[in-house]
């Protein structure tokens, strides 16, 4: 049994869903967007609160279950408010600017790196060293959020590179004599 499935999702003020056949379309203040399940679950709209429930026992559809669920939670959550990333930039020299919908980022590489920002996303930069990434899609946000921080991930001797804002890095001892 799935613990995630078995929760509904209840619908927050000003957001409104309907249901028709195995697609769910959420309405919200901030965006409007859309959900085709599986034929393995059952999306069912009660009282202000969506439920999905496995069509069988097999094990996809317990699979499908909990996942649906959460596609669910992610898409009321964000036709309601917006997620956020926040990365963190450390070293000597590496920092980031906003051209326009580019990202200029120095990282110490022997040239710069523009990174161009997909539509549905919106990067700001408070201070050179910061970026936070917005978006009414947490699946978007986090692809954009780790593809900036793949030019370069933090490195274990000095702790350079791009990180997340909370995101612990286990520092290692140097070469000794």
């Amino acid at each position: 049994m799935s613990r995630i499935g078995k929760q509904p999702v209840a619908l927050p003020d000003g957001v409104t869903a309907t249901i028709s056949g195995q697609t769910l379309e959420v309405k919200g203040p901030k965006a409007t967007k859309s959900f085709t399940a599986t034929d393995d679950v059952t999306l069912t709209l009660e009282d202000g609160q969506i439920t999905v429930t496995p069509r069988g026992k097999s094990k996809r559809a317990r699979q499908q279950w909990g996942m649906t669920r959460t596609v669910v939670a992610n898409l009321v959550h964000g036709s309601n408010a917006m997620f956020k990333k926040e990365l963190e930039i450390r070293g000597v020299g590496y920092r980031a600017q906003l051209q326009g919908n580019v990202i200029k980022l120095n990282l110490g590489l022997s040239h710069d790196v523009d990174f161009q920002i997909p539509d549905g996303v919106t990067v700001t930069a408070p201070k050179p060293t910061e970026l936070i990434v917005e978006g009414t899609d947490k699946q978007l946000v986090g692809q954009v959020a780790a593809n900036i921080r793949d030019w370069r991930p933090p490195e274990p001797y000095k702790g350079k590179g791009i990180r997340y804002k909370d995101e612990y890095i286990f520092q290692k001892e140097g070469k000794k004599k």
